[in-house]
């Protein structure tokens, strides 16, 4: 022990510190340079500098201590289960209960609460309610939770957020100051603890009443299991790609790679290899932590720039990761699609089914070669001198379609969200592939966290007024449209690499995809874009207009929709896309994505 480093040490101090808070012996605690995070039993806190700055401490101490009381508190099941369906108000209804976890904690221990504040500040400076200029910039679910807090607790907000919250303390004071007194009564019983927040959403005009869940359609499920017996029988006679199926089509992310980056690695070995083993209630749901907030109508001179492109990179998953590790987080992404087996076969064989019906098949018969002709092997019985005759399937106009999956890697797709989207995108390119559709899978994010060479560059020219976008795009190409689906499978499991994600322009990222799309020679193409935020970098906001990188987006979006022969879709993971796309839908949780997936792709063919 004399040997270990202050650093090490103080990861055991606090590891056992989150055992204690959690009453949980199986928590494990890493340390990471990527945003903190919970997977599973897993924590990942902020890495301090190895001489211990007493501010960077308490933020690992406060990050670690937030994480364990929602395990000791937290029922992700009873969470899940009564969220709201509306983007907004399940914001809200996932904030406060954090608020409610952490009040817990503050509530009895003075050296917890000091904790807590450190790493609620660090939240709240990335936090859109910093830079809003007017109520309409406030995202509603930050300013509720920090009254909340600031009720139950005792404690001021943030002073940065102090502004932002002004323009809704008024009205949320209004509306919802007594649903704040009957949450504070009810800290310690999460059920009835819901049931005031689900009156002060009403309150507050988020929602109008609890929707009944949909009952599950029973006659497809029937069809579909019928169809799943069906694929086993034909399997059975292809052994060798019925094992590479079952590799491939396996279930659940039930929680998040350990991957460390490489100054990391040595000491969180342990904690890698165990990071898929957590419960995945533990991260139920998706909690939006980029902004929704209304926009005003494009001014005629906007004007979208980047003050620099030269640090901009395409890259392919083989250039970020050696084949190794692509291998091992390949077999990551494997395990999660273990447990949803069953689902994972009903989707791909519901639109295998359904684009297989668009297709008219047709055959020329009393072929040389090709496939044998039952129907008129009687003739051979009877005559033995007939030859046996082959029939041959025409291709169809259908099949020249291509299909480009552009995934969001923003780094609030951490975890469950970008763990779903890729087994998802794995599904799609196989199960359109199988159709004839070529398909292309494509992530963007940036190379930095709030701003990169670029910022530096710019602030090295003395910071010149209205530089344009400061960060360093990253673009990356998992699989291409003529790369067969086996040949890019590995690549997938790049979407799982700590550090990945971090932020997003969605503007230049779809002109990214449109333009590769527009290169095609395919008669039809189609863009599916997968997101759960607005665009997001701190660097370019804090010297822009708090809309800027949104405008760019709708401007992108109006243009192609308008204009393109690109066929546009949207899919919103906890984020409200219908504001800008034409053609989207906008699901609160992850696990819904394939069927929404499944569900765009169809309703575009059956329509056409």
């Amino acid at each position: 022990m004399a040997d270990r480093s202050p650093l090490d040490q103080f990861k055991d101090v606090l590891s056992g510190a989150s055992r204690a808070i959690a009453h949980d012996g199986e928590v494990e605690l890493g340390f990471t340079a990527d945003t903190p995070h919970l997977a599973g039993k897993q924590i990942k806190v902020p890495t301090p500098a190895r001489n211990l700055p007493p501010e960077q401490v308490a933020l690992a101490r406060g990050f670690a201590d937030s994480f364990s009381l929602k395990l000791r508190h937290h029922n992700a099941r009873l969470h899940a289960a009564r969220a709201p369906g509306d983007p907004a108000a399940r914001a809200v209804y996932d904030a406060v209960e954090m608020v409610r976890y952490e009040a817990l904690g503050s509530k009895n221990y003075p050296g917890m609460r000091a904790n807590l504040a450190a790493a609620l500040d660090m939240r709240t400076h990335a936090d859109p309610i910093t830079r809003a200029q007017s109520a309409s910039e406030v995202p509603i679910q930050g300013a509720v939770a920090l009254l909340l807090r600031e009720k139950l607790t005792g404690q001021a907000p943030p002073a940065e957020a102090l502004k932002g919250l002004d323009y809704l303390r008024e009205w949320i004071d209004e509306k919802a100051a007594a649903d704040f007194d009957g949450l504070a009564l009810c800290l310690d019983d999460q059920q009835a603890f819901q049931d005031k927040v689900l009156s002060m959403l009403e309150h507050l005009e988020l929602v109008q009443a609890d929707v009944p869940p949909e009952s599950p359609d029973d006659d497809e499920d029937q069809q579909d299991n019928e169809q799943d017996q069906q694929d086993q029988e034909q399997d059975e006679d292809q052994p060798e790609e019925e094992d590479d199926s079952r590799a491939e089509t396996r279930g659940e992310d039930k929680g998040e790679p350990g991957e460390e980056t490489s100054d990391e690695r040595q000491d969180d070995d342990a904690d890698s290899d165990d990071e898929g083993d957590g419960e995945a209630d533990d991260d139920e749901g998706i909690m939006p932590v980029r902004p929704n907030r209304p926009f005003s109508d494009l001014p005629p001179d906007f004007n979208y720039t980047a003050y620099t492109t030269k640090f901009d990179e395409i890259v392919t998953a083989p250039e970020l990761c050696d084949a190794d590790e692509l291998a091992r987080l390949r077999g990551f992404l494997d395990q999660q699609l273990a447990p949803f087996q069953g689902a994972v076969s009903k989707l791909a064989n519901r639109l295998q089914r359904r684009l297989m019906a668009q297709q008219n098949r047709s055959w020329d018969f009393d072929q040389e070669e090709g496939l044998l002709d039952a129907a008129r092997l009687a003739r051979i019985v009877i005559d033995s001198t007939h030859s046996l005759s082959y029939k041959v399937e025409r291709d169809t106009d259908f099949r020249d379609t291509v299909v480009t999956l552009l995934i969001d890697n923003s780094g609030s797709m951490r975890g469950r969200p970008i763990g779903i989207a890729a087994i998802s995108a794995d599904i799609m390119a196989r199960t359109l592939e199988r159709c004839g559709v070529k398909t292309e899978v494509l992530g963007f994010t940036t190379r930095a966290w709030k701003g990169g060479q670029a910022r530096e560059q710019w602030l090295a020219a003395g910071r010149p007024p209205k530089p344009g976008r400061l960060n360093d795009l990253r673009h990356i190409i998992y699989k291409q449209a003529d790369e067969p689906w086996r040949r890019a499978k590995t690549n997938l499991g790049l979407m799982m690499r700590e550090g990945l994600l971090k932020e997003n322009i969605d503007g230049e990222a779809l002109l990214w995809a449109h333009n590769r799309l527009l290169a095609r020679n395919e008669e039809r193409r189609i863009l599916m874009v997968i997101s759960d935020g607005a665009p997001v970098d701190d660097s370019t906001l804090s010297v822009n207009n708090g809309t800027y990188l949104e405008r760019h987006l709708r401007q992108v979006i109006t243009w192609i929709e308008s204009r393109s022969p690109v066929e546009l879709i949207a899919i919103g993971i906890g984020h409200d896309v219908t504001r800008y796309y034409k053609r989207a839908v906008t699901i609160m949780d992850a696990e819904q994505l394939g069927g929404a997936m499944v569900e765009q792709l169809a309703a575009l063919f059956d329509k056409d």
